[in-house]
């Protein structure tokens, strides 16, 4: 009930994983339907991909946020064959945004499904933490009332929303939330629902308070977007080359794997700071990187301090900086013009972060109004700041 009242939506189903959430469902209803056609953004995550394999069905991969492509494909196909289109809300190697609204209005002109994974926007996006989707009606949604439906919004145009209590919401699992008839039929035929365990009552417990929580509360959303606007400000300083993109996900361009794992290897080793290399399959060969995501939790110091300590890697290692990769004609956003770049990081023309700037005073003012006037903070608590900080110096 709270899964499904957070994304607007007739009911909800909860998986031990959204992995299993995004296979079972895309496999399960995919392969039911005859005759079905799978429309799938490039990028997309591992899971949607191996659900896309278990159907069996029919597939079209469209380049990346590529209206255009994704238009071409459609057209090859009757409207009254059954399709799917498969996408994401926030590109977690990337940070870039899905065309959610753009999308929905290609699958109402072809007779399509619109399946959006929303895993690393929930908790995160939205005045409630519903994701991107609600983020694009963000003053409706911030007066509706909870669970009512906002007819003809961006949330409700979207057929299947898939999430994680993971991440943003601390917990384990993930749901899927759409129709009553639709989740009553993921749960009477995906094996992967029905041939497993359910999660435990007290992490059911944990994940309905989390979901309560980040409904109510702006500090967290307020924070982490704030934290990184300072971060990605201070990178672009330092000329350390971050992939351009309106969300929270800060991808620091490297583009070669020996080196990518070097630099994550002295960071640790060096500064004691754990940064994940990324490298191929999960990214394209030549694009290996970095993948940094500020939390709520931290501070000015530990920024300052992740900030010199890439500079001295960049340093040391010899690194290409943004004026290097400029000057080599750009790569994946970094060092190329913004027109160029916005072709592909998604979200609005001419906005450069998804929580725009009246929506953070917005969040602010909220926060500070339901908890009495009382200073937003970084999460975590003072006592364990000042340990990390101490450790780190």
């Amino acid at each position: 009930a709270e899964l499904a009242q957070l994304h607007r939506k007739e009911a909800a189903l909860v998986f031990s994983s959204c992995f299993v959430a995004n296979d079972a469902t895309i496999s399960t209803l995919c392969s039911a339907l005859p005759d079905c056609v799978i429309f799938s953004d490039k990028m997309n995550h591992a899971s949607m991909i191996q659900g896309i394999r278990n159907s069996r069905a029919r597939k079209h991969v469209f380049d990346h946020n590529d209206l255009e492509h994704l238009e071409q494909l459609l057209a090859q196909y009757p409207r009254s064959t059954p399709k799917m289109i498969a996408f994401e809300s926030v590109y977690s190697m990337s940070g870039t945004v899905g065309r959610i609204p753009e999308i929905c209005a290609l699958a109402r002109k072809y007779g399509a499904i619109t399946f959006l994974d929303e895993v690393h926007a929930v908790g995160m996006y939205g005045p409630h933490g519903a994701g991107v989707a609600e983020h694009y009606d963000y003053e409706a949604s911030l007066h509706a009332a909870p669970g009512q439906r906002i007819a003809g919004s961006v949330l409700d145009q979207v057929d299947i929303i898939t999430g994680t209590l993971g991440k943003a919401f601390g917990i384990v699992g993930g749901y899927i939330a759409a129709s009553s008839s639709l989740v009553d039929m993921i749960r009477s035929y995906a094996p992967g629902f029905i041939f497993t365990t359910s999660l435990p009552p007290p992490i059911n417990a944990g994940a309905v308070a989390s979901i309560q929580y980040l409904h109510a509360s702006q500090r967290e959303r307020f924070l982490q977007q704030t934290h990184t606007r300072e971060l990605k400000a201070d990178l672009a300083d330092a000329g350390i080359p971050v992939v351009p993109n309106p969300s929270h996900i800060v991808p620091v361009l490297v583009g070669d794997a020996e080196r990518a794992k070097m630099a994550s290897d002295m960071l640790l080793a060096k500064h004691n700071i754990y940064v994940q290399s990324i490298n191929y399959p999960t990214v394209p060969v030549g694009e290996e990187r970095l993948r940094i995501t500020p939390s709520p939790g931290h501070d000015n110091f530990m920024r300052a301090r992740l900030v010199s300590a890439l500079d001295n890697v960049w340093t040391t290692l010899g690194l290409r900086r943004t004026a290097d990769w400029a000057r080599e004609g750009g790569r994946c956003g970094v060092g190329e013009s913004r027109a160029h770049s916005e072709l592909h990081v998604g979200w609005k023309r001419g906005v450069e972060h998804v929580w725009e700037d009246h929506q953070l005073k917005q969040a602010h003012d909220a926060e500070l109004a339901r908890k009495g006037g009382v200073p937003i903070k970084p999460a975590i608590p003072e006592t364990v700041q000042q340990v990390i900080s101490a450790t780190m110096a």
